[in-house]
């Protein structure tokens, strides 16, 4: 008996599995397009992020970011709205509205321009830290020159196109020059401004004669002698005299100086004082060079 002939209609179980396979391989090579496409639009996006934010820091928490690019660009000096704007890349209305926050709590303040700059809370901070080598060591420095000479004394630290007031000691009684610490002075008058700014480069010393109550002249005169002195050149009846503060590389980090009436102090300070005063600086930027060299 002979068997029967195969259906030809009739398939293998193999047979019935094929098409599945091969819709399930299909959809597999489409999700995977679809990842990888995913990526490369992600990775295009994050490239072309990163190129349009340059190389700032980002700590995830965008406010804070963006405030500090504020702070930063304030750093180099004073800026209007516009300026802050180009170079931070915020736009207007945001850049607006944190430099204003940031004057509210005196982290900027403006200038007798209008222009936004560092503020005094600042140096207020860096006093409280007490991490500051310099600061460390001048308060009894200062209270000596108090002693000494009679009158206030302070130190001071270019910031930008002002001065900050970062020690002080005052007289305790009479006529006084007062200047609290995180008082912002203006870099065109007064002695310890001519000490911040006559060892600056050409360019820098170039700028700040422009509008400064001295001249080159003067700003050799002290390089040459070591100190500096004014009278009524920041305030009417008020005399000061500086001297330099350096740090272990030599470079003038601050300047420290007693300041009071010219009736006491006479127009020309220097006559009297400027030995304590070179010596008190020179005190202070030994000991720089000596806590660097221990470090």
């Amino acid at each position: 008996m002979t068997s029967p002939s195969a259906d030809p209609k009739e398939k293998e179980p193999n047979d019935y599995a094929s098409p599945s396979v091969s819709t399930e391989s299909s959809r597999t090579i489409e999700s995977s397009r679809t990842i990888e496409s995913s990526r490369t639009i992600e990775s295009s996006r994050t490239i072309e992020s990163s190129e349009n934010e340059g190389e700032a820091i980002h700590s995830g928490v965008g406010v804070l970011d963006k405030t500090v690019r504020i702070l930063d660009a304030l750093e180099s000096g004073p800026a209007t709205l516009g300026q802050l704007v180009t170079s931070t890349g915020l736009a207007r209305p945001t850049a607006h509205r944190l430099a204003i926050a940031l004057e509210r709590h005196r982290f900027v303040l403006r200038d007798a321009h209008g222009r936004f700059v560092l503020g005094s809370r600042f140096a207020e901070l860096a006093a409280a830290a007490g991490e500051d080598r310099l600061l460390t060591a001048a308060g009894p420095i200062l209270q000596t020159l108090l002693d000494r000479t009679g009158e206030s004394a302070q130190i001071f630290r270019r910031q930008g196109e002002q001065r900050v007031c970062i020690s002080a000691v005052e007289r305790s009684s009479g006529l006084r020059d007062s200047i609290p610490v995180g008082a912002m002075l203006s870099m065109e008058a007064g002695s310890a401004a001519q000490i911040l700014l006559a060892w600056e480069d050409s360019d820098r010393i170039h700028r700040g004669l422009r509008h400064a109550r001295f001249t080159a002249a003067k700003l050799a005169t002290v390089r040459k002698r070591g100190w500096a002195e004014s009278s009524s050149e920041r305030e009417q009846g008020v005399s000061s005299i500086s001297a330099p503060i350096r740090n272990a590389s030599g470079n003038v980090i601050a300047a420290i100086s007693i300041s009071g009436p010219t009736q006491r102090l006479t127009s020309t300070p220097g006559r009297h004082f400027a030995p304590l005063v070179m010596a008190a600086g020179k005190y202070l930027s030994d000991s720089l060079i000596k806590a660097s060299n221990n470090n």
